[in-house]
């Protein structure tokens, strides 16, 4: 039995033993706000190199000139130019035949890093995915390269957590900020890429996590406007001031917009459970995929590419609600795809 006098003696020596170790853990704290730093800084770097080298394969196969985007054309300069997408469709179909043959696993995202590996991801996985969006991004698929922005942020933070021994949780959060920076870099939208970093990859809201997580935003979003990598800023100018009655349309059109997310990625589900009903191998499905997208491209390039300059060729021209409407349902065909 313990003695009346023990409990309080084991509390002195924990206080002791925390008081102590106080130093360690902040000495900790400021080594993962500074890899937090560097963490950024690379994917500024990477961002702002992934999308200058589609920015030239778009340059190269369409014609883009320097400044332009793919999706901002009015119309593409010959019709066989429809058969770029189906080419891209070709070169990630060998890349499928080919990791089917050195049998390779399935890459691993940085979500399911975190969620079930403790932010362990291959450097492998990394530039697999990093390589297939810029193909298909390149030659004119309907998608963007956000995932493969994340994926090359969140690895290389992974591979140098590890590199540096860091603890499970710290990996975890590193490859965090990764992801966050990733995102920053692309939109020049620190806020948005350490939300990104919280909801999705780290998976909850810690006051710890803040300094880290903004650390690598901040840092990857000036890297990527240092290096001019920022994307097209949407400026609206001459925008009078709102008073506090004026913001529920505003909440309306979130609400709308969040469900027309879900809505959108429902349906490209569907599409992937159709062509697997079909019995496509996988390896031809984004052959299939990119002669669909160049005859939507036929129609118009805006459905090509991630889209962000057919949004600005939208707000530019003040296009009616029956154009902006067919381009939407185009634009939507053409991801599902």
């Amino acid at each position: 039995m313990l003695s009346r006098n023990q409990p309080q003696v084991y509390a002195r020596r924990l206080r002791a033993v925390l008081i102590s170790s106080l130093p360690l853990l902040e000495a900790r704290g400021i080594a993962v706000v500074l890899l937090a730093g560097v963490v950024g800084v690379m994917a500024g770097i990477l961002v702002t190199a992934m999308s200058q080298m589609v920015q030239d394969l778009h340059g190269l196969l369409f014609g883009v000139q320097p400044g332009g985007r793919l999706s901002g054309m009015f119309s593409l300069e010959s019709p066989v130019q429809a058969l770029i997408p189906a080419i891209g469709g070709i070169l990630l179909g060998l890349t499928v035949i080919w990791l089917r043959i050195r049998k390779f696993r399935t890459p691993v995202d940085p979500i399911e890093a975190n969620a079930l590996y403790g932010g362990r991801m291959s450097l492998t996985d990394t530039f697999i995915i990093a390589g297939q969006t810029m193909i298909s991004s390149g030659f004119g698929a309907s998608v963007g390269l956000e995932a493969g922005y994340t994926q090359v942020g969140s690895g290389m933070a992974s591979r140098l957590a590890r590199a540096f021994r860091l603890r499970r949780n710290d990996v975890r959060i590193l490859v965090g900020c990764g992801a966050a920076g990733a995102i920053a870099a692309a939109f020049d939208a620190p806020l948005t890429g350490a939300f990104y970093g919280f909801e999705l990859v780290i998976g909850i809201y810690s006051v710890a996590n803040v300094a880290p997580v903004m650390t690598a935003a901040i840092a990857a979003s000036l890297t990527a406007e240092v290096f001019g990598g920022v994307p097209f800023p949407l400026e609206l100018s001459g925008l009078p001031a709102l008073t506090a009655s004026q913001y529920l349309p505003f909440l309306l059109l979130g609400l709308l917009g969040g469900a027309a997310s879900i809505a959108i990625m429902q349906l490209v589900t569907l599409v992937e459970r159709g062509f697997v009903r079909l019995s496509i191998d996988a390896a031809l499905r984004p052959f299939i995929g990119g002669c669909i997208v160049g005859l939507l491209g036929l129609i118009t390039p805006q459905v090509l590419s991630s889209g962000h300059g057919a949004l600005h060729r939208e707000f530019a021209m003040n296009y009616g609600l029956a154009v902006v409407t067919s381009v939407f349902l185009l634009k939507l065909a053409a991801s599902a795809v």
